[in-house]
C-alpha cells in the first residue's frame, strides 16, 4: 500500500511497517548499548550478527555500514546509531555521511538555516528533464 508520505524525497518514515521489517535489526542495534555486546561484535562481526535473524540484505547493510540502506531496511535512526557510535561516528557526523555532504557541509548547512525546500519537498515535484 502506497503512503502519502513515500513522496518525500530522501526520507524513509520510522512506521509501523518499516518496525515490522527492521525488528532483529534494531534488535541487534539496541544489544550495541552494553559494553560486553560492543566487544563480542568487534571481535567477530559475522559470528555477533548470526545471534540476529535478519535478512540478508539488512546484514549487509550493517556489514558494509550503509547508513541510509540501513533506514530504508526498518532500521530506526536511533538505534542505527549506536553501531555509529561503536565505530567512533558521532551522531553530526553520521548526518554529514547520509547525506553525503561531509561533515563541515552539513554542519555549515545547519548552521545557515538548513537544506533549502525548494527542490526537496516531494519527489513529484522533480521534472523529468
Amino acid at each position: 500500500m502506497e503512503k502519502e508520505y513515500e513522496d518525500i524525497p530522501g526520507t524513509f518514515v520510522f512506521d509501523a511497517d518499516r518496525s515490522r521489517e527492521g525488528y532483529h535489526l534494531n534488535q541487534f542495534c539496541i544489544s550495541l548499548r552494553l559494553q560486553k555486546n560492543r566487544d563480542e561484535f568487534n571481535a567477530n562481526e559475522e559470528a555477533y550478527l548470526d545471534k540476529f535473524p535478519m535478512k540478508p540484505e539488512q546484514r549487509e547493510a550493517v556489514l558494509k555500514r550503509d547508513w541510509n540502506g540501513l533506514l530504508e531496511l526498518g532500521g530506526n535512526i536511533y538505534y542505527t546509531s549506536k553501531l555509529a557510535a561503536n565505530d567512533g561516528i558521532n551522531f553530526q557526523n553520521l548526518a554529514g555521511l547520509m547525506t553525503g555532504m561531509g561533515v563541515e557541509a552539513y554542519r555549515d548547512m545547519m548552521l545557515h538555516g538548513g537544506r533549502s525546500i525548494e527542490g526537496n519537498r516531494y519527489k513529484s515535484e522533480w521534472s523529468e528533464d
